[in-house]
């Protein structure tokens, strides 16, 4: 199974050497020197990494044979892809590769139908759970322990406590003016 690992960013300095935006948890593993990535698209590779190094908090490439900046920008937004056994599971627990997650049926813990999860968005914060609802319409799920309680990869679900206003249109909004009596455009609703 092939899984994207990173995203090549801009080059950095004069010798080859390119930011990457990590995909994967695993970076130490997927992007150490001597690995062998697959790219998309296609022509730009196989990818020898060469070199790796972390600096000013962003990780920095280098490829067999790229040995200046001009080849260095030739790569830039082209995806790294990883082969890794399907049947292999992250090192630590409670960790998921994103193909587990995927196509995972999303209920509520009283078991009301949420949706399934048709894509995983990485931010830099945490990560998001696209969930497609059975309209059609989909919802955005932080991937974090107080709202997913539980991922069943056995029964192919994944169990939410959603905070109010999360996949549903009963949030509750707090109002420094709830009981004065102030109408919306700030009139006191009082006719003259």
């Amino acid at each position: 199974m092939q899984l994207v690992v990173a995203r090549i960013g801009r080059a950095h300095g004069i010798k080859g050497e390119v930011t990457v935006e990590v995909r994967t948890d695993e970076p130490e593993l997927r992007l150490a020197p001597g690995a062998v990535l697959a790219t998309d698209p296609a022509s730009a590779g196989p990818l020898t990494i060469e070199t790796g190094r972390v600096h000013s908090g962003r990780l920095l490439l280098r490829f067999e044979g790229v040995r200046d900046r001009t080849a260095a920008e030739a790569l830039r937004n082209i995806l790294l892809i990883a082969e890794i056994d399907p049947e292999a599971l992250p090192e630590e627990e409670d960790e998921y590769y994103d193909h587990q997650l995927m196509d995972l049926d999303v209920v509520t813990e009283d078991g009301t139908e949420v949706g399934r999860i048709t894509e995983i968005s990485h931010l830099p914060s945490q990560d998001l759970f696209i969930v497609e609802r059975p309209d059609g319409s989909e919802v955005m799920i932080p991937f974090v322990e107080e709202i997913v309680t539980e991922i069943d990869l056995e029964e192919q679900r994944a169990v939410i406590s959603p905070p109010p206003g999360l996949i549903d249109d009963r949030a509750e909004i707090a109002s420094s003016r709830d009981e004065t009596g102030d109408g919306a455009d700030g009139s006191s609703g009082d006719e003259a």
